[in-house]
């Protein structure tokens, strides 16, 4: 079976997306190509069942030559079912246009199964477009599967020594509707924790380099302090345990080790010692 699923959106919701599209292909051994945002993509070089990436920006603002070829992507291979997570006339046009017999979106002329997206955690709300296929979704209990090698060279990459390792993932684009934890407290926080725990050592998350990178580094650390959007969901999907600055309890998986604090919009009021007793050294 093939299947198609379109994703708009920025990398941390491709990233959402990884456990539902995973269970796609292992429950009914399909073959699934994604199109989302070409800047993205990468993202899913995470998941081997996927076989191809479609870039499309999903804009307003998209040329005909783009939707030309992502139509002609479309319509080449025997793609028996798409998940349609996006929306417009385009789109619909597109998937009328290439004929694939089960449809799933939220509306739209082309869809010939509508569902209905709940609110709640991002991840698991997908189960939406997978129920009429057939397949169930656990998306907490999902873990990347990251090559041995890349995790060896994240460990190489951490401060030496014996202590626990504290991952550190300010904002790298705050705005002022949503400031970040002002920087003197990131600054604060890891000689907070020393004077309790001597050996602690500490890491800057990457913002630049490959998801797989990212993502290992991730998986080395013993806790993630997050308040940027796609650290905080590489933790989730490896099983590091997180606090997540500014982000609701319904916004993340429930399960022991994950929990968001604070509030987006006013991260400015948290101190050192509330992060330090969400870290459980309060």
């Amino acid at each position: 079976m093939r299947v198609l699923v379109l994703i708009p959106g920025g990398m941390a919701t491709q990233l959402q997306a990884i456990p539902a599209v995973a269970a796609v292909a292992a429950k009914l051994q399909a073959q699934v190509q994604v199109a989302c945002p070409a800047g993205v993509g990468a993202a899913w070089k995470l998941v081997p069942a996927v076989e191809k990436v479609l870039g499309y920006s999903f804009d307003g603002g998209v040329s005909l030559a783009d939707w030309a070829n992502l139509l002609g992507g479309v319509r080449e291979p025997d793609f028996q079912v798409c998940l349609n997570l996006g929306s417009g006339w385009p789109i619909d046009l597109m998937l009328s246009l290439g004929h694939i017999p089960t449809r799933i979106a939220t509306g739209g002329f082309s869809t010939t199964i509508t569902v209905s997206r709940q609110a709640g955690w991002p991840n698991q709300t997908l189960e939406a477009w997978l129920r009429p296929i057939g397949v169930p979704l656990d998306a907490a209990s999902y873990r990347l599967s990251l090559p041995q090698a890349s995790l060896e060279q994240a460990v190489a990459a951490a401060p030496a020594g014996e202590g626990p390792l504290l991952l550190l993932a300010p904002d790298p684009q705050p705005t002022a509707a949503t400031a970040d934890w002002p920087a003197q407290r990131w600054q604060e926080l890891p000689q907070a924790i020393r004077a309790r725990l001597p050996q602690l050592r500490a890491q800057q998350a990457r913002r630049e380099g490959t998801p797989l990178e990212r993502a290992a580094q991730v998986a080395a650390a013993d806790v993630v302090l997050s308040s940027d959007p796609v650290t905080t969901e590489l933790a989730v999907l490896s099983g590091t345990p997180l606090v997540a600055l500014g982000r609701s309890g319904d916004s993340l998986p429930s399960r022991p080790g994950v929990q968001g604090l604070g509030v987006a919009k006013s991260l400015n009021e948290l101190d050192v010692a509330d992060v330090l007793q969400a870290l459980g050294l309060g």
